[in-house]
């Protein structure tokens, strides 16, 4: 197998066989990796543009790119809406279209519903339609991406503000480790959501603002135990012969301590991403998180609780979420036993 190259080190190699002996974990990792990458796809997937268009025998990508109604032979410089049967003929009749399996994207308004919106499953909207008449199943796929996509970069720079925070306090500690300590304890008191949704109703919301925002809060998760292992390591005797041979703080810190650091914030990671995904399903589901009309999970949450009576809303959203969390769970049991010193000695 590629994870038994020689390339890996044997202590990393019982940690991948750890993982993998815990089943639960390491199958939900394959089954989470593989919607991840299923979503990234979701304008192949979910859209209201033509995957491919042959057009007087040259290839057009609407699902990425923006052509105006001219380059088909219509009238009008704006981009063409490939639901007008106007266009669809223009392109068939000098070509031929691919669309997508699902021919609505996660912002369509669907003009011809059977019944008002939000509407019921059927064969043509899977999991029925929102009250403002979008495909649930379209805007599913979208907000799964963007809820990872958003906690991963979250998660990302948690770690490194997190990990560079814990590494001076601990490394470097007397005063710099006492007013760090008293400064996070202070930050950490803070009443975070409300603060987010103060910040958040103070700017216009997009996605980058949020996870600015976001950011400055979520940092503090890892300093403590990333601390804790600089406080241990700084006085090992390697450490020690290091800084007498003169190594510098920075490459004593970054080569012969981090390292060890590093296992111990891999643990806390996947839960980090659970907590990132939850606190922005929150926000969306009170109206302060991501902008009206983007792709969210938690708006289809606030959805389900504004309309009772169309359960689809609410079980697709729990179920999803659900799903989601649970995945994200489980792999993160699995790392934790990868990197327990017990397990794999």
């Amino acid at each position: 197998m590629l994870f038994k190259s020689e390339n890996f080190s044997p202590i990393n190699q019982r940690r991948w066989q750890t993982f993998k002996a815990n089943r639960r974990g390491f199958y939900s990792c394959w089954i989470f990796c593989l919607l991840f990458g299923f979503s990234l796809f979701a304008e192949f997937i979910a859209n209201d543009k033509p995957i491919l268009v042959s057009y007087d025998s040259e290839l057009f990508v609407p699902a990425l790119f923006s052509y105006p109604e001219t380059t088909f032979g219509g009238d009008f410089e704006t981009e063409a809406d490939y639901s007008d049967p106007y266009v669809v003929e223009l392109i068939t009749n000098s070509g031929w279209m691919i669309w997508p399996i699902i021919h609505y994207s996660y912002d369509t308004h669907i003009a011809d519903l059977p019944s008002p919106a939000p509407s019921p499953p059927s064969l043509e909207n899977w999991l029925g339609t929102d009250d403002q008449a979008r495909d649930v199943v379209a805007r599913i796929i979208y907000g799964f991406r963007i809820s990872l996509l958003f906690a991963l970069a979250l998660t990302l720079g948690s770690t490194v503000i997190g990990v560079a925070a814990g590494a001076v306090q601990g490394y470097y500690g007397g005063n710099i480790d006492l007013l760090g300590q008293r400064f996070i304890e202070i930050w950490s008191g803070l009443p975070v959501l409300f603060l987010l949704i103060i910040l958040s109703s103070i700017i216009t919301p997009n996605i980058w603002w949020l996870l600015a925002i976001m950011l400055l809060f979520s940092w503090t998760q890892l300093v403590d135990v990333v601390r804790a292992e600089f406080l241990r390591g700084r006085n090992l005797d390697y450490v020690k012969a290091a800084r007498a041979m003169g190594v510098t703080n920075t490459t004593i810190m970054y080569r012969h301590i981090l390292p060890n650091a590093v296992v111990a914030t891999m643990t806390y990671m996947p839960f980090i991403l659970t907590g990132a995904i939850t606190t922005l399903t929150s926000l969306d589901f009170l109206g302060f998180g991501l902008p009206p009309g983007s792709a969210s999970l938690g708006e289809l949450v606030a959805q389900g609780k504004g309309n009772l009576h169309a359960s689809w809303l609410g079980i697709s959203a729990f179920t999803v979420l659900s799903l989601m969390l649970t995945l994200l769970v489980f792999i993160g049991e699995a790392v934790r036993d990868a990197f327990d010193p017990r397990l794999i000695q």
